[in-house]
């Protein structure tokens, strides 16, 4: 039986005709459930019951990333996890709930422009080796060195010279990466076009957060075809043994975010 508060607001409402077990009931009346059932006028208790499910997960999986990288410290492991995927597909906001409890000391968060003009002149890489992790510690790579394989030649930020010789070149500067003893995790998150469109409306509509929309974000749509070209290629020539491609269905940004964070536990061998 439902607490007197949960009982009382259950009568207030008219909720949905749903068959809760003793679970879910315990699931309400806990610090999370209550907190999320109250947070709104309108009860949704399906809604209520999901994200708290979800928030029990989600601080499962992070106490055990507290573990991978006290391990990873422990052991002088170098970690290295990639997140691509289209505008708006929720890469940040997984690398976000992955670095949230870990110690800040021990991870780094890199989310590079296009290429300066000294830049130009280097070696493409160049700029990406000097962000890799040192012995005991994890970089997420919020895109990374596939830029230039979808997000340049897409909108022209290279020529077909440089985008040639990058795809040439990709896969044995991934070998060498684990050859050094580094940990390689390579995730996409693939959304559909209308659930891109509909995450930049939301954006666009808040205050905090519109300016998150670049004016590559803002061509994301026109452009979704070539796109799509540019990424079946990339995932199909770069997708190799030693450092595959990890295919996140993220239209629902929870599940995503779980999925990923249980790959990176059950793939780095931290226990």
């Amino acid at each position: 039986m439902p607490n007197k508060s949960i009982y009382k607001r259950l009568k207030m409402n008219k909720v949905q005709d749903i068959i809760l077990t003793d679970d879910d009931l315990d699931l309400l009346n806990s610090k999370l459930g209550l907190r999320s059932l109250f947070k709104s006028k309108k009860i949704d208790l399906e809604k209520t019951l999901a994200e708290v499910k979800y928030e029990i997960q989600l601080r499962e999986q992070q106490a055990e990333l507290v573990k991978l990288q006290t391990w990873a410290i422990e052991n002088r492991k170098k970690i290295v996890i990639i997140f691509e995927g289209r505008d708006a597909a929720g890469k940040g906001g997984a690398i976000r709930r992955m670095s949230a409890y870990i110690n800040p000391r021990y991870y780094r968060i890199v989310a590079l422009n296009k290429p300066t003009e000294d830049e130009e002149g280097q070696w493409y890489f160049q700029r990406y080796v000097n962000k890799l992790p040192k012995p005991g510690k994890i970089v997420f790579f919020d895109r990374s060195w596939y830029n230039r394989a979808v997000v340049e030649p897409v909108n022209q930020f290279c020529t077909q010279e440089q985008y040639e010789r990058f795809m040439s070149q990709v896969n044995d500067f991934e070998k060498m990466i684990i050859a050094s003893d580094t940990y390689l995790i390579k995730f996409y998150f693939s959304i559909t076009k209308e659930e891109q469109q509909k995450r930049f409306d939301d954006i666009r509509k808040s205050n905090l957060k519109r300016w998150k929309l670049s004016a590559v974000d803002e061509k994301a749509q026109g452009l979704w075809d070539e796109y799509t070209r540019y990424k079946k290629v990339m995932l199909e020539e770069t997708d190799t043994a030693y450092a595959p491609w990890v295919i996140i269905e993220a239209n629902r940004k929870t599940e995503a975010r779980l999925f990923a964070m249980n790959h990176i536990l059950n793939t780095i061998p931290y226990k």
